[in-house]
């Protein structure tokens, strides 16, 4: 992927950083897939600019890009939305077979590809970003909050020549730049190393976090990556996510369910765990309290 001083703009996050694409670059009724369990943050976008997002049925090892394909011969569909790498909240990573085969579909149907990749750099030596296949139509977008610190609110937008206009239009409408004092010191930080020596730090945090989920919630189907910092936890059939993320709530404990995520009419019954949001070492009594709340509730 080659970043250049002409497709390379610097937004306050990644959030930011696709609410600017949204708005630069697509408009009122077009038609965006998505995965049918996509990140909530991009849903949102959706209703605020009244995009229409058609859902693409999601299989274990990524999208179901045949079901894209047909989509695509039904309907005008202005854009593909994906998390390629470390995806959420399913925690997939596509493999440089699958991402090639998006990037041809996306020039089949002239697609606009927004690649989200907030959590990529968690991945220790992931497949080549979407972008490299289809740089002429993938606007590339990802932050330093996921791999650095909570706080850090800058991101980074690659776009192809032809977006930047439109794109630099909406961040100018919405924060008109970022801090200079902020990016400075992300730059400082890239060059002399620190940012890399943070991602690896990180990496080994949320593998020992994954290592805690599958010891304590060992036997139940849990779903995602060893540097990840979320699981998702499909529950039996006749258990109610609402009500069990209401019961752990009671006990101080967070978790949230699949409507957030969820795209296509039918709501999965499951929970998405976050491991990074408590101490160390009380994740483990946390996640024993998960356990034995989904225990209760199948069994109830």
């Amino acid at each position: 992927m080659r970043r250049t001083r002409k497709n390379v703009l610097i937004v306050n996050g990644a959030q930011h950083g696709l609410a600017v694409t949204v708005m630069g670059l697509l408009r009122p009724g077009d038609v965006v897939a998505v995965d049918a369990l996509t990140y909530s943050g991009f849903k949102v976008l959706a209703a605020l600019y009244h995009l229409e997002l058609a859902a693409i049925p999601c299989r274990p090892e990524g999208p179901d890009l045949q079901a894209l394909q047909t989509l695509c011969q039904q309907r005008r569909v202005r854009a593909v939305y994906t998390m390629p790498t470390l995806h959420n909240p399913l925690g997939w990573v596509l493999n440089t077979g699958q991402r090639q085969a998006l990037a041809d579909l996306a020039r089949q149907h002239d697609l606009l590809i927004i690649e989200d990749a907030a959590y990529a750099r968690l991945v220790s030596r992931p497949p080549p970003p979407v972008v490299s296949y289809a740089p002429e139509r993938t606007v590339y977008v990802t932050g330093f909050s996921k791999n650095i610190a909570t706080g850090l609110r800058v991101g980074v937008v690659i776009s192809p020549p032809r977006y930047r206009p439109e794109i630099e239009r909406a961040i100018r409408a919405t924060t008109w730049n970022t801090p200079t004092l902020i990016s400075s010191l992300i730059c400082a930080w890239i060059e002399d190393g620190t940012v890399a020596r943070f991602e690896t730090q990180k990496r080994q945090d949320a593998r020992q976090r994954q290592q805690v989920a599958r010891e304590v919630l060992c036997g139940l189907p849990v779903v995602s990556h060893p540097d990840s910092y979320f699981v998702w936890l499909p529950l039996g059939e006749e258990s109610r996510a609402d009500r069990l993320a209401n019961a752990l709530m009671e006990r101080r404990i967070s978790v949230s369910t699949a409507e957030p995520f969820c795209v296509s009419a039918t709501i999965p019954q499951a929970l998405r765990i976050a491991l990074g949001s408590v101490p160390f070492d009380s994740l483990r009594p946390a996640l024993l309290s998960v356990r034995d709340a989904v225990e209760y509730e199948q069994y109830r």
